[in-house]
């Protein structure tokens, strides 16, 4: 048996992209891309860093349409020409959208409801709404279908459903947003209107929702949290981190692993 990597190449509002595959000896590597908010450049600056290279994943998720998730997404299209996916309400606005509308008929896969096998054979994901103010937003929740493993990412979201919640309470890793700290926002450098936007249920996860959802979804099974989309002003890396980490320890689980993801830099490859 393999083992499953996992590797961030931005996560924060200067863009978000995510690489997620198999590594297995004598067998092709099996992997996806979450979203494409990175050059397409960097991408593969990155993958050669790991000795890897844009080969190892055969298909594109994509979140929702902000243009950090998206920005890169025409390019990857016209030069990779694999296959995206994302709901037909997602796809029906990249086909409109500046950044995709050129290249994006080809590539085109739309999600229905229940599982998908975006890789065929290998691995399979289904969407689940999350609250956010895009056109439409969607976590996934992932199996590798070889290898017992699961995974889910929840990205830009207002606030935390009973179906994210029961996702990730299944899965061996968990991708959340832990986007601000709620002192650091209202005493911070932004105006009410945009404050507002933040916290009304429809923007991003505050350090103490993240914390209350890990409380919540904690499981025997889960092994790896990271904490996604960090904002630059109202947040820092330590602050998330020790919110998340308090909610582990409460729950009696020191032995999971939390990774704080860097904003702009890319993180290592972890074996998850």
């Amino acid at each position: 048996m393999g083992e499953i990597k996992f590797k961030s190449f931005s996560s924060g509002s200067c863009g978000n992209c995510y690489y997620l595959g198999t590594a297995e000896e004598g067998a092709c590597p099996t992997g996806i891309l979450i979203d494409a908010g990175v050059s397409l450049r960097r991408v593969r600056r990155e993958l050669a860093a790991e000795g890897m290279s844009t080969d190892d994943f055969q298909s594109i998720l994509i979140t929702h349409d902000h243009y950090d998730h998206i920005r890169a997404l025409g390019s990857y299209c016209k030069y990779l020409r694999k296959p995206v996916y994302s709901t037909d309400a997602l796809h029906r606005a990249l086909s409109s959208n500046l950044f995709t509308k050129d290249y994006i008929a080809a590539n085109r896969r739309v999600l229905q409801d229940g599982w998908n096998e975006v890789v065929p054979g290998q691995i399979r994901a289904r969407y689940f709404l999350v609250p956010h103010d895009a056109t439409q937003t969607v976590g996934y929740y992932i199996d590798f279908i070889n290898y017992n493993f699961k995974f889910v990412i929840i990205t830009d979201a207002g606030r935390i459903t009973p179906e994210a919640l029961e996702y990730a309470g299944s899965a061996n890793a968990v991708v959340i947003e832990s986007n601000y700290d709620s002192f650091m926002l209202e005493h911070g450098p932004y105006p009410k209107v945009l404050q507002d936007r933040i916290r009304d249920g429809h923007g991003h996860l505050s350090n103490a929702e993240c914390a209350q959802a890990i409380s919540s979804f904690v499981h025997p099974g889960l092994r790896n949290v990271f904490l996604c989309h960090l904002s630059e002003n109202n947040n820092t890396p330590d602050a998330a981190h020790k919110s998340a980490r308090n909610a582990l320890d409460s729950a009696g689980r020191q032995d999971v692993r939390l990774v704080t993801l860097p904003r702009q830099l890319p993180s290592r490859l972890f074996t998850l």
